[in-house]
């Protein structure tokens, strides 16, 4: 009898465990992607290619591809053709992604897919002074790990820090938790700053406005996006009172902040992005509002107008409301509300700016109110933050997170403990780009623990985005993930003791005695982390089925959703040339021959009515106490009117905050809808993703 074969040697030269079960399961797909009955016939199968393995490699160590060898010689001679023929051409697929992978130079330790790999090696991965990646995906999640797990040991100097690094590390090889991105850049190096949301003051004369200037570039550099409120500046034309002159305004301003974000460009890796929001009040609102109708007008900014209850109701009523002077408090003159509203809204339809930001509703929920009044968001709008207030993110993979068809609540609580516990950590290991902010942060130790994959979770669970069951299930998952963080702030509190602000805090008073962190959920647009995870961005819904990705210059690669494709294989309908058609509108909702099943689950953010993006974002908010960044998404042929009913509704469900984009509004987009849009305008036959678009708003500054 042949001794067994134990160590199989991996592609790159590195030897491992020789597991059978692999085998398995790669022959079961192969079965099942032919539409026949496997039963037991996958193991048995499978134990005659370990019986081939073990008599030929006796005293030897088989490499990968001698062992796929044996599968297809198995295959082939028990007469499983089909079955054979779906195995290689897996194998061929595999191949063409390994050498596209080539290309990025670097090292795949946990299999993932080519555009992962690229954003990795773009933005993430370490290099050396040449420019030379260092470390592969796995080691940078170790170095995350490392360094979040340190913190520990601020509060017992007993704490087991490798078992933390250890639970910290297989959340994130796992990807079933991610935190935001200058984390993954920055932990454990000299630059060290691991927070992505920041709000700046912006004060009422040269100096102010330039520190802000400043200040923001030193975020930028370091990886961070920077919020603004220019309601303090003194409106266009007032009087200047050092120099008697006359002032320019806060859009005049504004140009500055955008010019010196173009030029730097964070840490070699992105461009900055900003968030800019004016009061309603302010004189200078019509301008404001119509700062961004020239598309290359304040390029690295998202704008809002901060409108309260008292206009909103005003809108309502056909009423005036009152221009209100910063500097003077004095009453300059009234408006129509309506007027004001609809310009907004045309504007918005016209290139996605600006949102609505609810800021009376962000203050009833301002957790420490005697600090002030929050003014303004991060860039995306999902953070509230008051003034040199920073805040670090992560999300969960609700993707992973599905088990037999359920929702696996026990996984949740224990994912839910270890990211609070993880975020909570980073606020003490973060290097902060200035000490005021290291001081409110700290007085505060806001974080927010969001999702990714809910529109994933859906697939999975059968349930279509659009509809009552989506609501139920999207406010029950995160009315559990909001218990449970505060169950574990709260055990956090009593261990490390509360924000320093707790006394003072609204939370006091609603009963609690005790409170790591004054807020403790968000949920982010999660752009490039989602792309790492393999799942749906934020709660977004999917953006297309199958689509073409732009992965480099002259490197298009095509995209099928993931779940969609292991369904059509089981019912035996894929094929390469349906997954073309379906790229070239990115839906599935005109295909006769797919069946009305799975046109109901698979639907995409065009595919579904405008309110229906609105209730989701709704449904999270209850449920979330910083924001929810969402985009609603509409086709270009929607009408202002659409927009108009958008922001109305997203104030009666208590939003914190709407934003719309209809497609193809702007020329310059990170996604292209072919036929929505002429082909002069994107040269593209196909729905066309950059590299980073991982769903929600398709213009670029929301994938931060």
């Amino acid at each position: 009898m042949p001794s067994k074969v134990s160590k199989i040697r991996k592609r790159d030269g590195r030897t491992s465990d020789f597991v059978q079960g692999k085998i398995t399961t790669a022959i079961s797909k192969a079965i099942v992607s032919v539409k026949q009955k496997n039963g037991k016939l996958a193991q048995k199968l499978s134990n005659e290619v370990a019986k081939v393995v073990n008599e030929r490699f006796e005293g030897k160590i088989p490499s990968v591809e001698d062992v796929q060898d044996i599968v297809e010689e198995v295959l082939i001679r028990n007469e499983y053709v089909e079955v054979a023929k779906s195995y290689i051409l897996y194998r061929q697929r595999r191949s063409e992604i390994r050498e596209f992978k080539r290309f990025f130079d670097v090292v795949d330790d946990l299999k993932l897919g080519v555009n992962a790999t690229k954003v990795l090696k773009t933005r993430y991965l370490l290099r050396d002074e040449e420019g030379n990646v260092t470390e592969t995906p796995s080691q940078m999640f170790r170095r995350v790990a490392k360094a979040a797990a340190k913190a520990d040991l601020l509060y017992n100097k007993k704490a087991d820090v490798k078992k933390t690094e250890e639970e910290f590390l297989q959340v994130m090889v796992d990807r079933e938790f991610l935190p935001n991105s200058p984390t993954l850049m920055n932990a454990d190096t000299r630059l060290g700053q691991l927070s992505a949301c920041f709000v700046l003051p912006v004060e009422d004369s040269i100096e102010g406005i330039f520190d802000a200037v400043r200040r923001m570039a030193m975020i930028h550099k370091s990886g961070g996006g920077t919020g603004f409120s220019f309601s303090r500046l003194r409106p266009e034309g007032d009087i200047v009172g050092s120099t008697k002159g006359i002032a320019s305004g806060p859009v005049s301003f504004m140009r500055a902040f955008d010019v010196a974000t173009d030029v730097i460009k964070q840490g070699g890796r992105r461009r900055g992005a900003n968030m800019g929001i004016l009061h309603v009040t302010h004189p200078d609102i019509l301008e404001f509002v119509s700062a961004k109708s020239v598309e290359s007008r304040l390029a690295n900014f998202n704008i809002s107008v901060a409108v309260t209850d008292e206009f909103m109701e005003a809108v309502k009523k056909d009423e005036k409301y009152s221009l209100v002077n910063p500097r003077t408090r004095m009453v300059e003159k009234k408006l129509r509300a309506k007027d004001v509203f609809d310009l907004i809204v045309m504007a918005a339809w016209k290139s996605g700016d600006p949102g609505l930001v609810f800021i009376d509703e962000i203050n009833r929920r301002n957790p420490t109110p005697n600090l002030g009044a929050i003014e303004s968001t991060n860039p995306c709008g999902e953070q509230p933050l008051l003034p040199f207030e920073s805040c670090n993110l992560g999300s969960i993979n609700l993707a992973r997170m599905v088990r037999d068809g359920v929702v696996d609540l026990v996984k949740l609580e224990r994912l839910v403990r270890i990211a609070i516990h993880f975020l909570d950590n980073i606020i003490d290991v973060n290097r902060y780009p200035m000490p005021e902010i290291e001081k409110v942060t700290k007085g505060n130790r806001k974080i927010g623990l969001g999702v990714m994959g809910f529109a994933d979770m859906l697939i999975q669970l059968g349930i279509p985005y659009d509809s009552d069951e989506a609501l139920a299930v999207g406010e029950r998952v995160m009315r559990f993930i909001d218990k449970e963080a505060k169950k574990t702030s709260t055990e956090l509190g009593k261990n490390r003791g509360s924000f320093q602000n707790f006394e003072e805090s609204s939370w006091q008073k609603k009963g609690f005695r005790t409170l790591r962190n004054a807020a403790l959920t968000t949920i982010a647009p999660t752009g490039s982390i989602s792309i790492i995870a393999s799942c749906s961005s934020g709660v977004e819904p999917l953006f297309a089925i199958a689509f073409v990705r732009n992965v480099m210059s002259g490197t298009r690669l095509l995209e099928v959703q993931p779940l969609f494709e292991h369904l059509l294989k089981k019912r035996g309908l894929y094929s390469e040339e349906l997954m073309l058609r379906i790229a070239k509108t990115g839906s599935i909702q005109s295909l006769d021959e797919l069946p009305g099943d799975l046109k109901r689950i698979f639907v995409t953010a065009l595919d579904i009515a405008p309110e229906w993006h609105v209730k989701v974002q709704a449904a999270f908010q209850k449920h979330v106490d910083n924001a929810v960044s969402k985009t609603v998404n509409l086709p270009i042929d929607a009408s202002p009117d659409e927009v108009r009913k958008v922001f109305m509704l997203a104030y009666k469900l208590k939003c914190k905050g709407v934003t719309v984009y209809r497609y193809g509004c702007r020329r310059n987009q990170v996604l292209y809808v072919g036929p929505m849009l002429t082909k002069e305008m994107i040269g593209e036959e196909h729905v066309s993703a950059d590299s980073e678009y991982a769903g929600g708003c398709p213009h670029g500054t929301c994938t931060f």
